[in-house]
């Protein structure tokens, strides 16, 4: 044989073994998927359908999924089996944070264990009584010149158009906003969050967010849209929206339609977890990617969610497949009531490092840490260089081999 291709052959054995133990993760993880996504899923829906006495019709309205949102703990005992102590629970942090899930996202979770992933984002927990950290730590209330506005960057700024989203994620770092009843904001306040944008005209990228902006009509966001598309000077308009995942029978034939013409339009999602991937999410991002949408995901680091590097791997390969772009992974913030959900610094890198070489590209998004104080995104990065001074970088590959390179 050959001497080259003997070298090629045995790198080519070396690199195949290096994705062995992800391979089968992936295998035994999708295989599990695949139960809880085909047969489970089916048991959980129907048994939703029949307590609601409801039909297809009504699961595919997403205004029906918006009116029928489980927020209290009796029904949702009906379908999760929860103990006392776990209604009781339920029942005290919701004085404190409100909480709702979608029928559609209650179909996901596991019925039977409560430290399913997808579960652990849409219940609370006793672990939100935690009061450490801030209701705003990026003191957002600090950076509104203007109704509904957040500005944080010269050429950039956020429209909050409402409080209301389908599922309230555990998570959330405006959990501070939510109150006890769906708000959107009011007209003359978006008016203003508009002639503000447009009596400033370093202001070139505008995202509208909430609360979730698409749990308004579609004339109502249209209105908003419009308002901003007709400004000389915005550039590009951004969605900030996790409807897709909680609820995706929102991303109609009549929305998509609508968007399309207000190009350029981004829309950033937030899928965290694999079980979060199933057909009608899927369908509803080609929807949008088929009206010349280009999607991003943003992810957020959470304890017992994702923090596995294989998890975010599949993840990120997964949303490739559905044309969604792994764009942001952010570090949790140091919000009240979601210290459990808190991953370190180092954690978040050693992840960030394994996914560098053992996929491609385009599935490695930003890492991301938003500085306290609203201060703005801070990327973080594995360290690579070992040293460098005006004859020579050391550097340390994906592998972990130092090369040298002299200028």
């Amino acid at each position: 044989m050959d001497e080259k291709r003997k070298i090629s052959l045995d790198r080519a054995e070396e690199l195949k073994d290096s994705i062995g133990n992800f391979l089968e993760f992936k295998q035994k993880f999708l295989e599990e998927m695949e139960t809880k996504r085909n047969i489970k899923r089916k048991e959980h829906k129907q048994a939703i359908l029949d307590y609601f006495e409801a039909d297809e019709n009504d699961w595919n309205d997403w205004k029906w999924q918006i009116r029928n949102r489980i927020s209290s703990e009796e029904i949702l005992g009906h379908f999760l089996h929860l103990s006392e102590e776990e209604k009781e629970t339920i029942r005290n942090i919701s004085h404190k944070y409100r909480w709702a899930t979608t029928p559609y996202y209650l179909s996901l979770m596991d019925f039977n264990n409560q430290n399913y992933p997808i579960n652990k984002m849409a219940i609370p927990s006793v672990f939100e009584n935690d009061e450490r950290g801030k209701l705003d730590p990026m003191k957002e209330e600090y950076t509104n010149p203007a109704p509904c506005i957040t500005r944080r960057y010269p050429n950039r700024l956020i429209i909050n158009v409402t409080s209301s989203c389908p599922m309230f994620c555990r998570h959330c770092q405006r959990r501070r906003r939510i109150g006890e009843v769906d708000q959107h904001a009011k007209w003359e306040d978006i008016e203003a969050a508009i002639e503000y944008i447009r009596q400033n005209e370093e202001i070139r990228d505008v995202l509208i967010t909430g609360g979730d902006p698409l749990t308004l009509s579609d004339e109502t966001l249209e209105k908003v849209i419009s308002g901003v598309y007709h400004i000389p000077h915005v550039e590009i308009i951004r969605i900030g929206t996790r409807v897709p995942v909680t609820m995706p029978q929102r991303i109609t034939d009549d929305l998509a339609n609508m968007l399309k013409k207000y190009h350029p339009l981004f829309i950033n999602v937030q899928f965290n977890h694999p079980g979060e991937m199933t057909e009608e999410s899927k369908a509803a991002c080609s929807k949008l990617a088929d009206a010349g949408i280009p999607l991003g995901n943003q992810m957020v680091f959470l304890r017992g969610v994702n923090d596995n590097k294989y998890v975010v791997q599949l993840l990120n390969e997964e949303l490739l497949q559905a044309r969604v772009r792994p764009y942001y992974i952010f570090h949790p913030k140091q919000v009240v009531g979601t210290k459990h959900f808190q991953i370190t610094v180092d954690e978040g890198l050693r992840i960030m490092k394994y996914l560098r070489g053992h996929t491609s590209g385009l599935a490695i998004p930003q890492y991301i840490l938003n500085a306290s104080g609203g201060l703005g995104k801070v990327p973080l990065l594995p360290k690579y260089i070992e040293e460098s001074d005006e004859t020579h970088v050391k550097l340390t590959t994906w592998e972990g081999k130092e090369v040298c390179i002299f200028y």
